[in-house]
């Protein structure tokens, strides 16, 4: 092949790898070259084995499929050092056999990177450290091939069964489109649209089984938070919690609402003006936290037990008296 040529079937290649599926033409516009010319760039990638997958029909295109052997991947600089991190935090994210397959993984990785590349590899390894569970121990771990799988739905906006073993120990079957994944500081979920229950979903990774990828995509809806990880953050707060208190702020359950977004999760009217927060937390810290994201010139009122309030009563004279004379 000549120079051009290996070039073109190298971006070729990459593309197919960042997407599971690409239409002919989509393909041959990103390359700028006629169809004919891509049919004879994907034989080659054949040729090299690659087992690159014909589908037809007016929606039909071209996908990588796994083959019998792994084939050299090709990673710009900054997808390796990406990579390299990565598995550097996935040793100590709670992955089946998570430390032993990532850490081997990382050596034949480090071994073939460029000396500038493994540098800033060490430097960012230096810098970068995963956050430890806070409370309590870690959940069961989770298998790298699940992780995998939902990852991939997630990307390629499949719809996917599973099923599911709630807190309680209740067994469902569900069907959603899968939004993202999202690593706690304690467990992995999967932020979805519930099918069946017509609403948005967190569901933990650790208690999914029997995972079907329906073939099926939809079009991603709109995710009601700023981002899936804060999404997660604020489902967790309708889990039932050592200890509760309630905020009942001067504020219209509307513009309420619009202010905390899925963090108002609970919130009810009382009248036409206040609205009832719940909040919750492990610690009595954790409730006087949530006391800081009610807004400036908005007055509250906290109901709580006896045990928080003497709580929020003492810190807040241990703040008054911290502040300068």
């Amino acid at each position: 092949m000549t120079e051009s040529t290996t070039s073109r079937v190298l971006s070729l290649l990459n593309l197919l790898q960042t997407h599971r599926h690409w239409t002919g033409t989509e393909l041959a516009d990103r390359l700028r070259v006629t169809t004919r010319t891509l049919r004879r760039d994907v034989e080659r990638l054949r040729d090299l084995g690659y087992r690159v997958e014909s589908l037809p029909g007016a929606a039909g295109g071209y996908r990588l499929e796994a083959g019998s052997a792994l084939p050299p991947l090709l990673l710009t600089d900054d997808e390796a050092v990406t990579m390299a991190i990565g598995l550097r935090v996935a040793a100590t994210q709670g992955l089946t056999h998570g430390a032993d397959t990532t850490l081997t993984a990382l050596a034949k990785l480090e071994q073939v990177l460029p000396s500038g590349l493994r540098q800033r590899v060490n430097a960012l390894a230096v810098t970068v450290q995963p956050l430890r569970p806070l409370y309590g121990s870690p959940n069961p771990p989770v298998s790298a091939e699940l992780l995998g799988q939902l990852a991939l739905a997630c990307r390629d906006h499949e719809r996917i069964r599973f099923g599911y073993v709630s807190g309680s120990g209740d067994e469902t079957r569900r069907l959603v489109e899968p939004h993202a994944l999202v690593s706690s500081d304690r467990a992995w979920f999967l932020v979805c649209w519930d099918v069946h229950r017509n609403d948005w979903r967190t569901f933990r990774a650790d208690r999914m089984s029997d995972l079907f990828l329906t073939r099926a995509h939809f079009t991603p809806r709109e995710l009601p938070a700023e981002d899936a990880a804060e999404f997660v953050a604020a489902a967790a707060t309708s889990v039932p919690l050592p200890r509760n208190a309630e905020v009942v702020m001067r504020m219209p359950i509307g513009e309420m609402r619009a202010h905390f977004g899925p963090w108002a999760r609970g919130a009810e009217p009382v009248g036409t003006d206040r609205t009832r927060w719940p909040i919750g937390g492990r610690s009595n810290e954790e409730l006087l936290s949530a006391l800081a994201w009610v807004p400036a010139g908005v007055e509250y009122e906290v109901r709580g037990d006896e045990e928080f309030t003497r709580f929020l009563r003492d810190t807040a004279d241990r703040m008054v008296h911290a502040l300068p004379a």
